[in-house]
Protein backbone atom coordinates (compact mmCIF):
# COMPACT_ATOMS: atom_id res chain seq x y z
CA UNK A 1 0.00 0.00 0.00
CA UNK A 2 1.64 3.18 -1.29
CA UNK A 3 1.56 6.03 0.96
CA UNK A 4 1.99 10.37 0.66
CA UNK A 5 3.21 12.75 2.64
CA UNK A 6 2.39 16.42 2.53
CA UNK A 7 4.66 17.95 4.94
CA UNK A 8 8.10 17.01 6.22
CA UNK A 9 8.43 18.99 9.65
CA UNK A 10 9.66 16.95 13.10
CA UNK A 11 6.20 14.76 12.96
CA UNK A 12 6.59 13.48 9.59
CA UNK A 13 10.38 12.69 9.80
CA UNK A 14 9.95 10.21 12.25
CA UNK A 15 6.52 9.30 11.20
CA UNK A 16 7.13 8.59 7.31
CA UNK A 17 10.74 6.42 7.57
CA UNK A 18 8.39 4.61 10.11
CA UNK A 19 5.73 3.14 7.98
CA UNK A 20 8.34 3.01 4.97
CA UNK A 21 9.82 0.27 7.10
CA UNK A 22 6.24 -1.65 6.79
CA UNK A 23 4.16 -2.51 4.09
CA UNK A 24 3.10 0.99 3.74
CA UNK A 25 5.77 2.37 1.53
CA UNK A 26 6.17 6.64 1.06
CA UNK A 27 6.43 7.01 -2.14
CA UNK A 28 6.04 10.85 -2.81
CA UNK A 29 6.47 13.70 -0.08
CA UNK A 30 5.11 16.90 -0.80
CA UNK A 31 6.39 20.40 0.99
CA UNK A 32 6.06 23.98 0.88
CA UNK A 33 9.93 23.76 1.69
CA UNK A 34 11.59 22.16 -0.78
CA UNK A 35 14.97 21.46 0.70
CA UNK A 36 13.23 19.88 3.87
CA UNK A 37 11.32 17.82 1.40
CA UNK A 38 14.03 16.35 -0.56
CA UNK A 39 15.73 16.01 3.09
CA UNK A 40 13.01 13.63 4.51
CA UNK A 41 12.97 12.13 0.87
CA UNK A 42 16.03 11.03 1.47
CA UNK A 43 15.50 8.90 4.72
CA UNK A 44 13.19 6.48 2.43
CA UNK A 45 13.77 4.06 0.09
CA UNK A 46 12.10 4.59 -2.96
CA UNK A 47 10.34 8.42 -2.49
CA UNK A 48 9.99 11.41 -4.82
CA UNK A 49 9.45 14.72 -3.97
CA UNK A 50 6.58 15.96 -5.61
CA UNK A 51 6.23 20.32 -5.92
CA UNK A 52 2.26 20.42 -6.60
CA UNK A 53 -0.96 19.30 -4.56
CA UNK A 54 -2.49 17.57 -7.70
CA UNK A 55 -1.73 13.85 -6.99
CA UNK A 56 -4.37 12.54 -9.59
CA UNK A 57 -1.76 10.57 -10.93
CA UNK A 58 -0.30 9.13 -7.91
CA UNK A 59 0.13 5.45 -7.55
CA UNK A 60 -0.40 6.19 -3.26
CA UNK A 61 -3.75 5.22 -1.82
CA UNK A 62 -3.02 6.99 1.58
CA UNK A 63 -2.10 10.66 1.73
CA UNK A 64 -0.83 11.79 5.16
CA UNK A 65 -1.26 15.46 6.00
CA UNK A 66 1.66 16.58 8.64
CA UNK A 67 1.39 19.93 8.83
CA UNK A 68 0.57 22.86 10.90
CA UNK A 69 -2.98 22.24 12.27
CA UNK A 70 -4.01 25.74 11.16
CA UNK A 71 -2.73 25.02 7.51
CA UNK A 72 -4.49 21.43 7.73
CA UNK A 73 -8.00 23.00 6.07
CA UNK A 74 -6.08 24.61 3.27
CA UNK A 75 -4.53 21.76 2.33
CA UNK A 76 -7.68 19.51 2.15
CA UNK A 77 -9.00 22.21 -0.35
CA UNK A 78 -6.61 22.56 -2.43
CA UNK A 79 -5.05 18.56 -2.47
CA UNK A 80 -6.23 16.73 -5.88
CA UNK A 81 -6.54 12.59 -5.42
CA UNK A 82 -6.50 9.52 -7.17
CA UNK A 83 -10.11 8.22 -6.98
CA UNK A 84 -10.56 5.59 -3.55
CA UNK A 85 -8.13 7.96 -2.20
CA UNK A 86 -7.80 7.77 2.11
CA UNK A 87 -7.18 11.35 3.16
CA UNK A 88 -5.56 11.39 6.58
CA UNK A 89 -4.54 14.18 9.39
CA UNK A 90 -2.47 13.81 12.26
CA UNK A 91 -3.56 16.72 14.02
CA UNK A 92 -4.65 15.97 18.09
CA UNK A 93 -6.94 19.65 18.14
CA UNK A 94 -8.67 19.71 14.31
CA UNK A 95 -11.76 17.39 14.35
CA UNK A 96 -11.89 14.94 11.33
CA UNK A 97 -14.86 17.19 10.08
CA UNK A 98 -11.72 19.71 8.63
CA UNK A 99 -11.25 17.16 6.13
CA UNK A 100 -14.80 17.94 4.40
CA UNK A 101 -13.28 20.25 1.80
CA UNK A 102 -11.23 17.53 0.24
CA UNK A 103 -13.03 15.54 -2.65
CA UNK A 104 -12.93 12.15 -1.05
CA UNK A 105 -15.53 10.86 1.77
CA UNK A 106 -12.25 8.49 2.71
CA UNK A 107 -11.04 10.70 5.75
CA UNK A 108 -9.46 9.71 8.96
CA UNK A 109 -7.37 10.60 11.64
CA UNK A 110 -3.99 9.06 12.82
CA UNK A 111 -2.89 11.09 15.76
CA UNK A 112 0.43 9.56 17.70
CA UNK A 113 0.33 11.22 21.04
CA UNK A 114 4.36 12.15 21.29
CA UNK A 115 6.12 14.99 21.30
CA UNK A 116 9.06 15.16 18.49
CA UNK A 117 11.96 16.47 17.53
CA UNK A 118 14.50 16.07 14.11
CA UNK A 119 17.44 15.38 16.37
CA UNK A 120 15.57 13.08 18.97
CA UNK A 121 15.20 9.27 17.99
CA UNK A 122 11.58 7.88 18.59
CA UNK A 123 10.42 4.40 19.67
CA UNK A 124 6.71 4.19 17.70
CA UNK A 125 6.19 1.12 19.58
CA UNK A 126 5.70 3.09 22.41
CA UNK A 127 3.91 5.83 21.35
CA UNK A 128 0.09 5.84 22.00
CA UNK A 129 -1.65 6.55 18.04
CA UNK A 130 -5.34 7.52 18.21
CA UNK A 131 -7.50 6.22 15.05
CA UNK A 132 -10.84 8.07 14.09
CA UNK A 133 -12.98 7.28 11.01
CA UNK A 134 -16.97 7.34 10.10
CA UNK A 135 -15.84 5.36 7.09
CA UNK A 136 -15.37 1.44 8.04
CA UNK A 137 -12.96 0.68 5.68
CA UNK A 138 -11.06 3.53 6.39
CA UNK A 139 -10.85 2.90 10.00
CA UNK A 140 -9.74 -0.73 8.80
CA UNK A 141 -7.00 0.91 6.90
CA UNK A 142 -5.86 3.08 9.22
CA UNK A 143 -5.82 0.80 12.76
CA UNK A 144 -3.76 -1.71 10.46
CA UNK A 145 -0.95 1.22 9.45
CA UNK A 146 -1.05 2.29 13.16
CA UNK A 147 -0.93 -1.53 14.54
CA UNK A 148 2.33 -1.84 11.41
CA UNK A 149 4.47 0.51 14.16
CA UNK A 150 2.73 0.54 17.52
CA UNK A 151 1.72 -2.29 20.00
CA UNK A 152 -0.66 0.71 21.50
CA UNK A 153 -3.54 1.69 19.06
CA UNK A 154 -6.96 2.89 20.04
CA UNK A 155 -10.17 3.90 18.20
CA UNK A 156 -11.06 7.81 19.66
CA UNK A 157 -13.35 10.62 18.58
CA UNK A 158 -12.80 14.30 17.68
CA UNK A 159 -13.94 15.29 21.29
CA UNK A 160 -11.53 12.01 23.24
CA UNK A 161 -8.60 13.72 20.91
CA UNK A 162 -9.11 17.61 21.81
CA UNK A 163 -8.93 16.65 25.40
CA UNK A 164 -5.83 14.36 24.93
CA UNK A 165 -3.93 17.39 23.41
CA UNK A 166 -4.98 19.56 25.99
CA UNK A 167 -3.86 16.97 28.74
CA UNK A 168 -0.41 16.90 26.52
CA UNK A 169 -0.04 20.50 26.46
CA UNK A 170 -0.22 20.57 30.28
CA UNK A 171 1.87 17.82 30.41
CA UNK A 172 4.65 18.22 27.71
CA UNK A 173 4.75 22.35 26.67
CA UNK A 174 4.10 23.72 29.69
CA UNK A 175 6.60 21.29 32.05
CA UNK A 176 9.30 22.09 29.37
CA UNK A 177 8.69 26.13 29.50
CA UNK A 178 8.54 25.85 33.53
CA UNK A 179 12.16 23.68 33.03
CA UNK A 180 13.31 26.83 30.68
CA UNK A 181 12.44 29.07 33.07
CA UNK A 182 14.20 27.01 35.72
CA UNK A 183 17.48 27.48 34.07
CA UNK A 184 16.85 31.03 33.47
CA UNK A 185 16.81 31.33 36.95
CA UNK A 186 19.83 28.85 37.33
CA UNK A 187 22.09 30.63 35.04
CA UNK A 188 21.24 34.22 36.38
CA UNK A 189 23.29 32.80 39.64
CA UNK A 190 26.05 31.02 37.96
CA UNK A 191 24.07 27.74 38.34
CA UNK A 192 23.18 24.83 35.67
CA UNK A 193 20.60 22.65 35.05
CA UNK A 194 22.31 20.25 35.41
CA UNK A 195 22.06 20.63 39.81
CA UNK A 196 18.10 19.81 38.85
CA UNK A 197 18.62 16.63 37.10
CA UNK A 198 18.04 14.35 39.76
CA UNK A 199 14.91 15.95 41.18
CA UNK A 200 13.42 16.24 37.60
CA UNK A 201 13.85 12.76 36.85
CA UNK A 202 12.33 11.78 40.79
CA UNK A 203 9.24 13.99 39.97
CA UNK A 204 8.34 12.24 37.31
CA UNK A 205 8.95 8.82 37.69
CA UNK A 206 7.14 9.69 40.68
CA UNK A 207 4.16 11.16 39.53
CA UNK A 208 3.81 8.12 36.94
CA UNK A 209 4.26 5.55 39.63
CA UNK A 210 2.03 6.94 42.73
CA UNK A 211 -0.31 9.74 40.66
CA UNK A 212 0.49 13.32 39.96
CA UNK A 213 -2.16 14.32 42.65
CA UNK A 214 -0.41 11.97 45.31
CA UNK A 215 3.28 13.36 44.07
CA UNK A 216 2.80 16.65 45.10
CA UNK A 217 5.10 18.96 47.72
CA UNK A 218 6.49 22.30 47.77
CA UNK A 219 5.35 24.91 50.00
CA UNK A 220 2.08 25.82 47.65
CA UNK A 221 0.91 22.55 49.06
CA UNK A 222 1.88 22.94 52.33
CA UNK A 223 0.05 25.81 52.32
CA UNK A 224 3.34 27.83 53.44
CA UNK A 225 2.56 31.21 52.62
CA UNK A 226 5.84 32.91 54.64
CA UNK A 227 7.99 30.69 51.94
CA UNK A 228 5.71 31.83 49.05
CA UNK A 229 5.81 35.43 49.94
CA UNK A 230 9.75 35.23 49.85
CA UNK A 231 10.15 33.36 46.94
CA UNK A 232 7.79 36.13 44.88
CA UNK A 233 10.07 39.00 46.66
CA UNK A 234 12.81 36.97 44.67
CA UNK A 235 10.78 37.24 41.73
CA UNK A 236 10.33 40.90 42.08
CA UNK A 237 12.64 41.68 39.08
CA UNK A 238 10.81 39.66 36.37
CA UNK A 239 6.81 40.38 36.52
CA UNK A 240 6.23 37.83 33.46
CA UNK A 241 7.88 34.97 36.10
CA UNK A 242 6.14 36.07 39.30
CA UNK A 243 3.10 36.36 37.65
CA UNK A 244 3.51 32.86 36.87
CA UNK A 245 4.76 31.73 39.92
CA UNK A 246 1.77 33.28 41.69
CA UNK A 247 -0.49 31.92 39.75
CA UNK A 248 0.49 28.24 39.93
CA UNK A 249 0.72 28.32 43.57
CA UNK A 250 -2.44 29.71 44.62
CA UNK A 251 -4.02 27.18 42.07
CA UNK A 252 -1.99 24.64 43.99
CA UNK A 253 -2.81 26.12 47.59
CA UNK A 254 -7.29 26.32 46.54
CA UNK A 255 -6.14 22.53 45.52
CA UNK A 256 -4.72 20.86 48.23
CA UNK A 257 -6.67 22.83 50.86
CA UNK A 258 -10.17 23.15 49.71
CA UNK A 259 -10.93 20.20 51.77
CA UNK A 260 -8.60 20.69 55.31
Amino acid sequence: MNVTFIGSGNLAWHLAPAFDNTDFAVREVFSLHKKNAAALADRLYQAEVKTSLDFSDSSSRIFIIAVADDAIPEVAHQIVLPANAILVHTSGSQPLSVLGYAATLNTGVLYPLQTFSKGKKIDFKEVPFFVESENTETERMLMAMAKAISKKVYRSTSQHRKALHVAAVFASNFTNHMLTISQEILEKHGLKLELLKPLIAETINKSLSIGPENAQTGPASRGDLEILDKHMEFLADDDSVSEIYKAISQHIVDKYHEDH
